[in-house]
């Protein structure tokens, strides 16, 4: 039954090699071309690989003098600038006057640089003098989110997400430590042996933080959390994608009748900034008092006072933490509280806060739910040294929080406002809580996009009454899910 399939005899050339059925065989010529082509390729590969070496060889060399050069006039700018009249030169005077000191020196040192090379030397030596060094072209690039740096020889930085490595690098250790010293001291901190961890902020406002040696093994490492310039609202969000429309208005309502709020995430969620842009709701008429240990919040209200905690000094005297200013700010006649997060024993206070009079407060806390949320409360307390039946734990924390709002990073690098839950008190000894707004992952993109879509539960919101009394009736089409 299979013949038709059969080769007779009388189809193959007498001599001809026999083939395997579907085989095809090489042609000579090309077989022979094929074989000349990659003789080619063997000749041409070392060569290409040999002047690709020689041309990183070479940059490599040109970085190395770069660098040797800016220490060496580095060097002579500090003994011929007048350091005490920087503060109060201009941009211009200042660049001139280094670009002057650097001809002259490499003149003597009968060093030639092209115009590029000249231009970028005279920059990176401003950076050095009155910037950050070589973290300056970092913080003023709009595209980094993040700055990462583990030793003087690796900076990661943040874009859009994803981090990646740089070629920026420092000299070496004693560089590294002297632009730390140099942000430290500029807001009255320090960071040594004695005291190898650090806390502050730029002159722009974003948060830095700063580990050196010998705590930190291979290098200091400093992480710094960029202040954004334009400040984000509401709409922006929304345009984000970071949540919609109908969840806007909902947290409008929660804000305008002074629910007390708080933003749970993990480390890079956007916290922060939905704090902010929660507070874009709070009246102009009411007085808001925020604590921070590194203030960064930015409030657009007019009544706005600003605490920031301090730790001790060298002799380990005179820190005043979170919960000092907290207890003092209770006495300062505010409307509402904001508290940056609420991290050890400030809790007391702040839950108490929240039930004696301060309606509208805020605050954050790292947690990766609501209901983590909750437990992360309760551990605070303990940890406080309060000794308080669970019970009561539960019963104080259901009194002073209305509603947990859930930031989240996805891993797509992307962030988003995942959940909306309101706690609606307690049933026997558990806290009751319902989520009104989520967030649903449907998949994942071929270029690693998380899809999704928020939604709503459809369980209508515990606080609509006191939204209608308040003049924020909501209409019941917010709280119907997306169909499909």
């Amino acid at each position: 039954m299979f013949s038709r399939y059969k080769k007779s005899a009388a189809t193959t050339p007498k001599g001809a090699p026999s083939q395997p059925l579907g085989q095809v065989m090489p042609n000579p010529n090309t077989a022979a071309a094929d074989g000349n082509k990659t003789l080619v390729q063997r000749r041409v590969q070392p060569a290409q690989d040999a002047t690709a070496t020689a041309a990183a060889e070479k940059e490599r060399k040109r970085k190395e003098k770069m660098s040797e050069l800016k220490l060496e006039l580095h060097k002579r700018l500090l003994d011929n600038l007048n350091l005490a009249a920087l503060e109060h030169a201009t941009e211009g005077d200042l660049k001139t006057e280094i670009s002057a000191i650097s001809t002259e020196a490499l003149t003597e040192m009968s060093v030639v640089l092209n115009a590029t090379d000249r231009a970028t030397l005279n920059q990176e030596l401003y950076d050095e003098v009155m910037g950050l060094g070589p973290l300056e072209p970092l913080l003023k690039d709009d595209t980094v989110n993040d700055i990462l740096v583990n030793g003087p020889q690796q900076i990661f930085v943040e874009r859009a997400g994803k981090l990646m490595l740089t070629d920026t690098t420092f000299k070496d250790e004693k560089h590294l430590l002297r632009i730390i010293d140099k942000i430290v001291s500029a807001v009255g901190r320090r960071v040594d042996e004695s005291n190898p961890y650090v806390d502050a902020r730029l002159a722009d406002g974003s948060r830095f933080n700063a580990m050196v040696p010998p705590i930190a093994v291979d290098g200091s490492l400093v992480s710094i959390r960029k202040f954004k310039k334009d400040k984000l609202g509401i709409d922006d969000l929304v345009r984000f994608g970071a949540f919609t429309e109908e969840m806007a208005a909902y947290i409008q309502a929660a804000v305008s009748t002074r629910l007390n709020i708080i933003v749970s995430g993990g480390t890079g969620s956007g916290k922060t900034t939905t704090l902010n842009a929660l507070s874009s709701f709070i009246d102009n008429a009411e007085r808001i008092l925020t604590i921070e240990d590194t203030a960064e919040l930015q409030l657009q209200q007019v009544h706005v006072g600003r605490m920031e905690s301090r730790p001790a000094n060298v002799e380990g005297k005179g820190a005043v933490t979170q919960r000092d200013c907290l207890r003092n700010a209770l006495r300062m006649r505010p409307d509402r509280i904001i508290v940056g997060e609420t991290r050890g024993e400030e809790v007391i206070d702040m839950l108490q806060a929240m039930n004696t009079g301060h309606d509208g407060s805020m605050t954050t806390i790292h947690a990766n739910s609501a209901r983590d949320g909750i437990s992360r409360l309760e551990n605070m307390i303990a940890m406080s040294g309060i000794e308080m039946p669970i019970k009561a734990v539960r019963s104080q924390i259901a009194s002073a929080v209305n509603l947990i709002v859930q930031a989240s990073r996805l891993q797509d690098g992307s962030r988003r406002m995942t959940s909306i839950t309101e706690i609606t008190g307690m049933e026997g000894d558990v806290i009751s809580m319902q989520e009104i707004f989520k967030y649903e992952r449907l998949g994942l993109s071929p270029d690693g996009t998380i899809i999704g879509r928020f939604t709503a539960t459809g369980v209508r919101s515990h606080f609509s009454d006191r939204f209608r009394q308040w003049g924020f009736d909501l209409p019941a089409s917010i709280y119907e899910p997306v169909e499909g």
